[in-house]
């Protein structure tokens, strides 16, 4: 917030001003000026005469850039006007008063910011989000947010439309790709009780008036050509118009190849940003979060979250039912602490249904942890004492031999160690087998645990 009215503001830059020029010059150029509009970010001046914006513009920009600066240690957008353009320029930007109150955003209020939990997995796109949150139509025109379902996309759509609407007022507009479709080719439906083109002009109106459009699974437009068309139309419009699109899908935009190019290279106009699977660090964190200021926060042992991170690895939706189970056990059993015998009772058929049998890593992780006395923690840190740097390449090796998860995905899981990390490792206990009993016996104890 400016803590110098535009009077005082005024008062201040033309006395510094006159400091530095002469008086003939000041008298000539600055002192009719007037400010009309001031905001955190823009100044606007009123001038006399045009070539007041001239001689200003051209000459002394420089100079009542950095006065305004050493004022207010902000940095403004600054613009000359004239008294006619004064008074047009703020009917144009008096903000409309709130309208349509009952206009349905489709937004959920849960979802903001403030309950998005950011890790290195996800924070470029909560910083993009941001950006676009504060300057709508702007910056990232579009913004396309792509990742594997669960990880936080539907999220951090409705924090940007919740933060847009708080803030403003913008007319926001969130729907899935399939509402979408759905509402268009009932266009052509004579069961819905309207004229076609009543219903078409109302479909438009719909999608084109608002300020921020919001689109969610993009990629079910693949094989709807007509669809596709209606979308494309959509897309020019409001884009055209500085309205904010953003959208999100499963896939990148090269990735979805069925899609007219035309519309994929749109795409990429603006920004895209992938969510990545939250890494064990993030899961943790989101479990600690959804527990905040529930009646079992205080009750849950470290070990206890660490069992869940690590059994949902690929979904944060896994990890709010995994949660909301356990919730929902203890407030049946009500037990005085949580710890890892009475959660592995709790989510047993949870997680061997639903989650563990597919996280193989994370077994073979337990399982290596658990015979050479160490924790999984240990094995994704960065301590590299034998004591723990053999039992990692053996678990790296184990994963590789007992998985079909890449190079890659496995230093992933490792403390984001290089793919280079886990060859070396894999190549490393390959050769110790051909000579080392112990080793070949240690593998197979383990394997047997698994």
């Amino acid at each position: 917030m400016n803590t110098l009215t535009s009077d005082e503001l005024l008062k201040k830059f033309l006395d510094s001003i006159y400091k530095e020029i002469n008086p003939a010059s000041f008298h000539a150029w600055f002192n009719e000026l007037k400010i009309i509009t001031l905001t955190d970010d823009k100044i606007v001046f009123q001038v006399p005469m045009d070539i007041h914006k001239k001689m200003l513009g051209d000459n002394y920009y420089s100079l009542i850039d950095n006065t305004l600066y050493n004022l207010t240690n902000k940095n403004y957008n600054i613009e000359f006007v004239l008294e006619e353009e004064a008074s047009l320029k703020e009917k144009e930007e008096t903000p409309p008063p709130k309208e349509n109150s009952n206009f349905k955003t489709n937004l959920n209020p849960n979802l903001n910011f403030d309950n998005f939990v950011v890790g290195d997995t996800n924070r470029l796109a909560k910083v993009a989000a941001m950006a676009v949150a504060e300057a709508p139509g702007r910056i990232h025109n579009p913004l396309f947010i792509y990742g594997k379902s669960g990880l936080g996309k539907t999220h951090l759509m409705h924090a940007v439309g919740n933060y847009i609407t708080a803030s403003s007022n913008r007319k926001v507009l969130y729907c899935t790709c399939d509402e979408f479709m759905t509402e268009y080719t009932n266009i052509a439906n004579p069961d819905n009780g309207k004229n076609p083109l009543e219903y078409a002009t109302e479909f438009k109106n719909k999608y084109r008036n608002v300020d921020v459009l919001i689109i969610d699974d993009i990629q079910y437009l693949v094989g709807a050509e007509k669809t596709q068309q209606e979308f494309f139309n959509t897309f020019n419009y409001l884009h055209q118009a500085n309205k904010q699109i953003i959208i999100s899908s499963d896939r990148s935009p090269d990735d979805l190849k069925i899609l007219e190019e035309r519309l994929r290279s749109r795409f990429m106009w603006g920004l895209p940003v992938d969510i990545y699977p939250p890494d064990f660090d993030l899961r943790c964190r989101i479990i600690r979060k959804k527990l905040e200021n529930t009646s079992i926060a205080n009750l849950i042992k470290e070990e206890s979250i660490e069992y869940i991170a690590n059994a949902c690895q690929n979904d944060v939706r896994f990890l709010e039912g995994a949660v909301n189970r356990l919730m929902a056990y203890t407030a049946m059993i009500v037990p005085k602490t949580i710890d890892l015998e009475f959660t592995c009772e709790a989510l047993k058929d949870f997680v061997n249904k639903n989650i563990y049998s597919t996280n193989n890593i994370a077994k073979i992780q337990k399982a290596v942890a658990d015979y050479y006395n160490i924790t999984v923690e240990d094995l994704k840190g960065k301590k590299r004492s034998n004591k723990i740097a053999h039992p990692r390449q053996l678990a790296m090796y184990l994963c590789r031999m007992e998985t079909d998860e890449t190079v890659s995905k496995i230093g992933l899981e490792f403390g984001a160690r290089d793919h280079s990390t886990v060859i070396f490792a894999c190549d490393k206990i390959d050769k110790e087998l051909s000579t080392n009993k112990e080793l070949e016996k240690a593998i197979k104890e383990i394997k047997s645990k698994l």
